[in-house]
């Protein structure tokens, strides 16, 4: 996918998909590498086709989705090893490897047609940091600097998935909308029982739309004890 990607021009789309509103953002975020351009037409083609987009998104796909995913970019620690649970279309975790190509990516999914299409685009756009997992994330044996999510499941749920996935003193870097901080609030027991040691809502601009709103834990000191 990435060959043709790279070479559409700005405030084009190589297949007829949504131009971004401002060229100029999409070319400092990530970085000139117009692969991102292949990706969203892909995610209004083919994502819709399969389900994992719905169409009304699709004029909606710049703003409300990847600029609100890539803002989130400078949270995450240098060449960190990332988890993304439920990763759906790629978001954030396709986004993130496409503004953040320091990063260590593992895009973890269930369901056969989602990893179907997130296989494709990961070897189209030649993402060799790139991994796909079909699996839920309680059955994933490995641990990772970062874990993070979009649009999942409500804070407290999503812990539960994701607290085992961290390595000792790694981050959950969950992005949610305007309820992050009273989803923050409301497990607040919940994460004392998990002695979580950070716990917080930190916004990144994200261009009109206002912020991206990112709950940010650090794991406990001992995390699940893996399998060898």
């Amino acid at each position: 996918m990435d060959d043709v990607s790279r070479e559409t021009p700005p405030g084009s789309s190589s297949s007829g998909g949504p131009a971004p509103p401002d060229p100029a953002w999409v070319t400092e975020a990530f970085h000139g590498d117009r692969a991102i351009y292949r990706y969203v037409d892909l995610l209004a083609s083919e994502g819709t086709v399969r389900g994992l987009i719905g169409p009304r998104e699709v004029p909606r796909l710049w703003d409300r989705h990847v600029r609100n995913c890539a803002a989130a970019s400078p949270a995450f620690p240098e060449s960190a090893r990332v988890a993304d649970v439920g990763s759906g279309a790629g978001l954030p975790g396709l986004v993130l490897a496409l503004a953040r190509p320091d990063l260590h990516i593992t895009l973890i999914e269930p369901l056969l047609r989602r990893t179907t299409f997130l296989g494709e685009v990961v070897a189209e756009l030649g993402l060799t940091r790139v991994e796909v997992v079909r699996a839920r994330a309680e059955d994933v044996e490995e641990t990772f600097d970062v874990v993070t999510s979009r649009a999942v499941a409500p804070l407290e749920k999503l812990l539960v998935w994701c607290l085992p996935l961290c390595r000792p003193r790694g981050l959950i870097l969950a992005l949610k909308g305007a309820t992050a901080q009273a989803e923050l609030d409301d497990a607040a027991q919940f994460l004392r029982t998990r002695s979580i040691v950070d716990a917080r809502v930190v916004e990144y601009p994200a261009g009109a739309d206002g912020f991206t709103r990112v709950v940010r834990l650090e794991s406990p000191l001992i995390g699940r004890t893996k399998k060898s």
